[in-house]
């Protein structure tokens, strides 16, 4: 009989299964494996022991020095720890490792010390998991590693692990490690786990096991015990079997029990602190092939007081018996007794101790850091920022102060940059920190207007942007709030910038232009022609007034010019040359001073096509944008008579290129857009393969004091719909990150959003089952040589996944998919040698700008009417 709090599980298989998933466990699927200090771009399988797969850390943090143990442990170790980063300068240096949230983890970080220095002074540090405390790192032995492990779910998909000088030496780590394990194992009430021992009982062998031998990866240590005798079988025990924990079959194939029958065996610990919490997993399977007569059964109790039982172990099946709450603090003594009934003694084959920690303190919000981010990145700020902002206090980046407020995400109150050498424009991004207090930007260099977004801060009390050089007039809004006192306001020793009520008012026209720089990811509308309210034979021009771009680089000069019908007919050669069709009309292929451009007219029977075209151009009735010489996405993907599909590098930069214009209509334009007709189709290609996101019929303004969502009428393309979206007619911006991720499914695997035949699967559908299998190679378009690297894959996949959760909630955002593309991109191209050759300038150029930079404001402009675009 079972007795309360406590569960076993007993699973039963074929033998062969075992050896199948062991091999198939080779995959590695979701393994991160950091080598830390292995020099850049390299990478190796561990072949001596796990054949495990290591790259370095380079990606992964920016300071640090590579170190190397002494040479004469390197023949004994593995190879992980040959290499170490260490941090003699700064406080806390910080690794960001991009992961997927919500799924369980086992985190292991190794550190060997090997007298990598020659001053065999061992070091003393702390190490943390995100904004928590994880452990203090004590080194003993310069031969000997320390490992610290937790089982954690992270909430993000993102993970900070982070060092923390406390004077006691200088911290380095030696490897890091993420293994995926299933949900519905390792479950607690509340908490993390952190590891305390895991034993192999009855070990023969006297060696640790780890992968391949445990799918998870678990490191397992020989434990033997004077007053018990081994047991063993040579057969397959079933580890492999559908029982959560799935301990190796090597290590269950093993187990001790007591040389005197009658004696029972204890299992016994004293926490340091009587409030710290335990969870216990014990495994048991019967090793002996028991005669007629023969019979083990026993009961378990802790303390004395009956835990479980009576447990009769299976022959070769393994049983798992753990707890459902934790134990609170104090002494324990776990005993096992054999019954009344049994012949033969009680058993026990491997068990595992954690003890929980509490990881609740939250990161700062994710708003704030996305933002903060953006910031560092516009003005390359040279200060060291790690990790996360504001958590934990004690190591708040220089410069910002952060509010508290219980289990809240901590919010960014307070930013000063003065003297911190900025140039450009007051950045678009600081509109993001919503809960600002304090901003000082004196003492730089930045030029341009005040904007107007400052205004729109709520909770601003302090701005000072004296002794920079900004032009214009500060908004009015600003110098009231300043007059009656609820702003403290310093502008002075700007030359050409009016602080006061007095400044004349300049009227500005805006008139939607896009110019096409560099890496701009939104397919750019160059001229509006306010025509088509006019009937054909009406001759007399009708004016249309452009602003005076000052961007560099433009592939069109913003020009003053009247455009007639005539004048139309002769740009297109009277319509001659369609390029395309679609509910609001037809696009013409035509010409504008020599440079090529598409014409978008409305046709005047098309309700439908004037509803989208005033979404997409308000009063205006006729747009000629620019030409893009490769077409749709959809095309390339779709062609089957093409003998050459589409690169993996290729697709990863056409992927991350319409990421880009997506995070920038989400996070660039005031107020958003949502785009809402997310598809292949929309994404268009010109003659560098370069992506640009098009088609803006159906997007909508997302004002950003609506709150979370907007409420409209469902539109969009079936099976790249967000399905939330569907029921509730909720519209948010993870509704198009949900048709992105459908879109980034497609690129991978060149299938349809939904299966043409009977079931009408969808893609989703699919690719989670092909993930079932592991079968991720399978998921990759077959058109495709295998000449790609597999992680790149691996983590397009899981992006992908990410953005098609059936709830918001669960997506990254547009920013966090576009940092994860861009890792994508960079580790296919890490794998070749001949890195960018071949390309043309314009594609290297394209590629600097999608790798290595932030979206930048001043260079990717998109005026639409009714949202401001920065």
């Amino acid at each position: 009989m079972a007795m309360g709090g406590f569960k076993h599980f007993i699973f039963r298989f074929l033998g062969g299964l075992a050896l199948i998933l062991l091999v198939h466990a080779q995959d590695q699927s979701g393994f991160i494996s950091i080598d830390c200090g292995l020099p850049a771009n390299s990478s190796y399988s561990e072949e001596t022991t796990t054949g495990i797969n290591y790259i370095s850390d380079a990606t992964f943090i920016h300071t640090g020095v590579s170190q190397s143990i002494s040479p004469e442990l390197k023949g004994t170790k593995q190879h992980q720890v040959w290499n170490l980063r260490s941090f003699p300068q700064g406080i806390r240096n910080c690794y960001s490792i991009n992961i997927t949230g919500g799924i369980k983890y086992l985190i292991r970080a190794t550190f060997l010390y090997g007298n990598y220095d020659g001053k065999s002074n061992f070091p003393e540090f702390d190490l943390y998991l995100g904004a928590n405390m994880w452990d203090t790192i004590k080194l003993e032995n310069a031969s000997i590693s320390v490992i610290k492990e937790l089982i954690h779910i992270p909430s993000s998909s993102y993970m900070h692990i982070c060092l923390a000088n406390t004077g006691r030496g200088t911290p380095f780590i030696s490897a890091i490690e993420f293994r995926p394990l299933k949900n519905t194992s390792y479950v607690t009430t509340s908490g993390s786990l952190a590891l305390i021992s895991r034993a192999d009982v009855g070990s023969i062998s006297n060696r640790s096991y780890r992968y391949p031998y445990d799918v998870y990866d678990r490191l397992w240590l020989p434990y033997n015990f004077y007053q018990w005798k081994d047991l063993s079988t040579s057969l397959t025990i079933d580890s492999q079997s559908h029982n959560y924990y799935q301990p190796p079959s090597v290590v269950m194939s093993t187990a001790s029990t007591p040389i005197n029958d009658s004696a029972p065996m204890q299992l016994y610990w004293e926490g340091d602190d009587p409030t710290t919490q335990y969870y216990i997993y014990m495994h048991f399977a019967e090793v002996v092939k028991l005669q007629p007569n023969q019979s083990r059964s026993f009961n378990i109790t802790i303390n004395g007081k009956p835990w479980y039982g009576p447990l009769v172990p299976d022959y070769l099946y393994t049983t798992s018996v753990f707890s459902t709450s934790a134990m609170s603090g104090g002494k324990y003594v776990i005993s096992l007794f054999k019954t009344e009934s049994s012949t033969l003694p009680p058993i026990i084959n491997a068990f595992e101790l954690y003890s929980v920690k509490d990881l609740s303190q939250s990161e700062t919000a994710q708003d704030d850091v996305d933002a903060i981010r953006k910031i560092k990145s516009a003005y390359g700020i040279a200060r060291d920022w790690q990790g996360d902002p504001c958590a934990p206090k004690a190591y708040t980046w220089e410069g910002l102060n952060c509010s508290y407020n219980g289990a809240n995400p901590p919010r960014i109150t307070s930013l000063d940059l003065s003297s911190s050498g900025l140039t450009g424009e007051i950045s678009a991004d600081i509109s993001h920190l919503l809960m600002l207090q304090y901003l000082d930007l004196s003492n730089n260099s930045l030029s341009g207007l005040v904007p107007d977004f400052l205004v729109q801060l709520p909770y601003l009390r302090v701005l000072n942007l004296e002794r920079n050089q900004l032009t214009g007039s500060v908004p009015l809004q600003l110098i009231e709030r300043s007059k009656n006192g609820s702003l403290s306001l310093s502008v002075g020793e700007n030359l050409n910038l009016c602080g006061s009520a007095s400044c004349k008012k300049k009227n500005k026209v805006v008139v939607p232009i896009v110019a096409s720089v560099g890496g701009l990811l939104i397919v750019s509308l160059i001229v509006v022609a306010l025509l088509w309210g006019l009937k054909r034979r009406r001759t007399q021009p009708i004016a249309m007034e452009d602003t005076e771009s000052s961007m560099p680089n433009m592939s069109f000069e913003a020009i003053q010019r009247q455009f007639t019908y005539a004048e139309l007919l002769k740009m297109t050669n009277n319509f001659e040359r369609i390029l395309g069709k679609g509910g609001f009309g037809t696009v013409f292929h035509g010409y504008v001073d020599g440079t090529q451009v598409a014409v978008k007219m409305l046709s005047p029977s098309s309700v439908q096509g004037y509803q989208q075209f005033q979404s997409e151009a308000r009063t205006s009735m006729g747009l000629i944008y620019e030409y893009m010489a490769n077409g749709d996405l959809d095309a390339h993907l779709s062609d089957e008579n093409s003998n050459i599909a589409l690169p993996w590098k290729d697709r990863m930069r056409i992927a991350a290129d319409a990421a880009q214009g997506l995070e920038y209509l989400h996070h660039g334009c005031k107020p958003p857009i949502i785009h809402r007709d997310v598809k292949c189709t929309n994404i268009l290609l010109n003659e560098n393969f370069q992506a640009k996101l098009a088609d803006f019929g159906l997007s909508k303004i997302f004002p950003t004091d609506s709150g979370t969502h907007v409420s409209t009428v469902v539109a969009g393309t079936p099976g790249f719909l967000d399905p939330e979206y569907c029921i509730s007619n909720c519209l948010t911006e993870k509704s198009d990150v949900y048709s992105f991720g459908v879109v980034l499914l497609e690129i991978i695997s060149n299938r349809p959003a939904i299966e043409r035949s009977e079931e009408r699967t969808h893609i989703s559908q699919w690719a989670s089952s092909m993930l079932a299998k592991g079968d991720i190679k399978n998921i990759v378009d077959p058109r495709l040589p295998g000449n790609f690297n597999i992680n790149s894959v691996w983590k397009a996949v899981e992006i992908a996944m990410a953005c098609v959760a059936l709830t918001a909630a669960r997506r990254p955002t547009m920013s966090q998919v576009v940092a994860e593309l861009k890792e994508c991109l960079e580790i296919e191209l890490a794998q070749t040698k001949e890195g960018h050759e071949g390309e043309s300038a314009d594609s290297i150029e394209m590629m600097s700008v999608n790798l290595n930079t932030e979206l930048n404001p001043l260079a990717r402009v998109l005026i639409v009417v009714g949202s401001t675009c920065l």
